[in-house]
């Protein structure tokens, strides 16, 4: 695989400073994209060491760890799309992130990955991080539109409806794939030199782990939700 340059890899800039440009002009915010573009550099560059680290070591309690840390962290990012920020309610948010996650994780790791241990941080460690992103972005969604739909309608038909939003990006994902986009698992391996035929088992596998951690993640939440009187 070719080494990216940090010369080169500054052009993939470009197209976001028009971004910024217009979200400045729009929102009247100048901060938001540049702050977190800035965050996302230092995290991942900080990730990448700690990755080198985290992967010539098989110590399950970093792997546990690291787990919990993602578990917390997805939750306290849905929180920040809500009104309701009580500890109570960020308490419904991390229970529904980590049943949905470790539920996924489990079943990828003991039953579908054919691993010489349990714990294998090359696998464990990028598989869990995919679940918990998806699963932050999929309650987020859940969770606004929920917010929202409350304002006018009952508890039954704000849940569906909020269910059904959070869902749209994952079936239409499932859709496209391989249709209009190659997704970004199956292209990095892709790119290593693995065969496509295998790329393409794995990204069967995290489809199907994508679509039911999000799914399940909203379910539990509203099951633990009770209806506003």
């Amino acid at each position: 695989m070719n080494t990216i340059s940090f010369f080169n890899l500054s052009f993939s800039f470009l197209p976001l400073i028009f971004v910024w440009y217009f979200y400045y002009k729009w929102t009247k915010d100048k901060t938001d994209i540049l702050f977190s573009t800035l965050r996302m550099i230092i995290q991942l560059i900080a990730i990448g060491y700690l990755l080198v680290f985290i992967f010539k070591t098989n110590d399950l309690k970093i792997g546990i760890f690291i787990v919990c840390f993602m578990i917390v962290v997805s939750s306290w990012i849905t929180l920040r799309n809500t009104n309701d920020k009580s500890f109570a309610h960020y308490g419904q948010i991390v229970l529904a992130v980590a049943i949905s996650g470790l539920i996924n994780l489990s079943i990828i790791i003991g039953l579908v990955l054919d691993l010489e241990s349990l714990y294998e941080p090359r696998y464990v460690v990028p598989i869990a991080g995919m679940i918990f992103a998806n699963t932050m972005n999929a309650l987020s969604l859940a969770l606004e539109r929920f917010e929202k739909e409350r304002n006018r309608v009952n508890f039954e038909e704000a849940r569906h409806i909020a269910f059904k939003a959070c869902m749209i990006p994952q079936i239409n994902s499932l859709l496209a794939v391989g249709l209009v986009a190659l997704p970004g698992m199956m292209t990095g391996q892709i790119l290593s030199g693995v065969d496509p035929l295998i790329a393409v088992r794995y990204q069967i596998m995290i489809m199907a782990m994508t679509l039911s951690s999000a799914g399940i993640s909203a379910i539990v939440y509203f099951f633990l939700k009770k209806p506003l009187k």
